[in-house]
């Protein structure tokens, strides 16, 4: 038997190539692949501020671009409510099957502490995912980092909910970034906009969003 160690090595090195090409194509597939947009009417929009304030003192809607933003000493939405203030939109609700949330946001430096979008709902806790900026991160909750370097550009924001798998996964500008297990079925909803974390936050907090599709 004669043994080739060029030809061995050229083998290895096309296994190689292939299987990394295989590898980028998967953190680079399309995650809207396989679903279908559902009809957002104004009835899927439901917004929440502060309650002591009219709704156009913290939040706009011009050309095509939902703008959100809260003070750290804002009334929360209800006046029998303990929470932190909020200016958020909650979107389609739902209780089975595999969902996605997909949009472009946009934060601008100095906004830290807030939560842009978040699934609410669980089966063990208030929410399945909230997804929070800190000094340009994005953070699950205020733990793992799933993104850096946010602040003043527009980044395009896909999260897919498989409630009967379990699983929440994160992409961002169609690279997935984060996975984890979610906290059971519940009643589930999308909300984006911008949500005070319980501590570490800015004074201000604005979030910007546009081409909403669930």
């Amino acid at each position: 038997m004669n043994f080739s160690g060029g030809n061995v090595f050229i083998i290895i090195a096309f296994i190689t190539v292939f299987k990394l090409n295989n590898l980028l194509l998967l953190c680079f597939a399309d995650p809207t692949s396989g679903f279908t947009n559902v009809p957002l009417t104004e009835a899927n929009f439901r917004r929440e501020r502060p309650y002591n304030v009219p709704l156009e003192d913290r939040y706009s809607y011009v050309n095509g671009t939902h703008r959100f933003w809260v003070y750290a000493d804002d009334k929360p939405y209800d006046p029998g409510s303990l929470t932190q203030p909020r200016t958020e939109i909650h979107g389609y609700d739902y209780s089975s099957g595999v969902w996605q949330f997909e949009g472009f946001a946009f934060v601008p430096n100095g906004t830290s502490g807030a939560t842009i979008v978040q699934i609410h709902g669980a089966a063990h806790g208030n929410t399945t995912i909230l997804l929070r900026i800190y000094e340009g991160q994005m953070r699950y909750y205020s733990s793992e980092v799933v993104d850096t370097g946010l602040y003043d550009k527009w980044f395009r924001v896909n999260l897919i909910h498989d409630v009967d798998g379990g699983k929440v996964t994160v992409f961002i500008d169609g690279v997935q970034k984060f996975q984890t297990h979610d906290q059971g079925p519940g009643d589930l909803f999308f909300k984006f906009g911008v949500y005070a974390a319980p501590a570490n936050i800015s004074y201000y907090m604005e979030s910007r969003w546009r081409d909403i599709k669930i």
